[in-house]
């Protein structure tokens, strides 16, 4: 049996979530690390990279729109520097639409995600890292084996709001593509709004925002019995 619209819908945030729960997040601890090592101008950066978690996804899409616009954004800037051949237009191809809803996406939470790691790095023992000095252990080691470790709960909650985040995804997305094109780019959040209040199918409405529902519930649980079950029992 083919997949209904629901389900090639719903593979979109899955697609998502191996991207960005890999490669970005160690980026973002490779910069809160950078950042923990006192360098000058530490707020400038911190307050750079925190500045687009302050816009909304509203006005992160319709900037991303128009950066990648093959007319006026990056193609054409490229294209009038003399590579007339170059081709970037990720809105407008339905095999990669998915990645340019994603270099939206990361480069607006890249600053929360970073803060909380830094914060995470900074609740560190300086005794530890003396510790480590001391006995010789090189720095990527000692970040390896001990400072990692230490921060599991940082990761698990960074990790939960990242997904959380993806399965409720929607302004952006109606922003950049209006799930287009065609329904490449289209979203759970904006299948349950669209049978709702545009369609008026209750029914379809209510039983996808119910799986939805169970998406968050199958992160959070785990989540929640990580962090406060262990203690109890522990």
């Amino acid at each position: 049996m083919g997949r209904t619209p629901l389900e090639r819908r719903g593979r979109k945030p899955l697609h998502l979530w191996r991207l960005v729960a890999d490669f970005p997040v160690r980026h973002r601890f490779l910069l809160a690390a950078l950042l923990d090592q006192k360098i000058r101008f530490e707020d400038t950066f911190r307050t750079i990279f925190l500045y687009p978690f302050a816009l909304s996804f509203v006005v992160t899409g319709l900037v991303w729109q128009w950066i990648l616009n093959p007319d006026f954004g990056v193609q054409s800037v490229v294209r009038s520097l003399g590579w007339t051949s170059f081709e970037f237009n990720p809105l407008y191809d339905a095999d990669i639409v998915i990645f340019g809803i994603l270099i939206a996406a990361l480069w607006q939470g890249t600053g929360l995600i970073m803060c909380l790691m830094l914060a995470g790095l900074r609740g560190i023992d300086e005794d530890i890292w003396k510790a480590a000095r001391v006995d010789g252990i090189p720095t990527w080691k000692t970040y390896l084996f001990i400072v990692i470790p230490m921060m599991r709960p940082v990761f698990i909650t960074t990790l939960v709001i990242i997904a959380s985040g993806i399965v409720r995804v929607y302004d952006l997305v109606v922003a950049q593509t209006g799930g287009g094109p065609g329904i490449a780019s289209e979203v759970p959040a904006k299948y349950v709004y669209d049978y709702m209040f545009h369609a008026q199918n209750l029914g379809q409405g209510f039983a996808a925002s119910t799986m939805m529902l169970l998406s968050v519930a199958i992160v959070v649980v785990p989540w929640a019995y990580l962090e406060f079950g262990r203690r109890r029992h522990g």
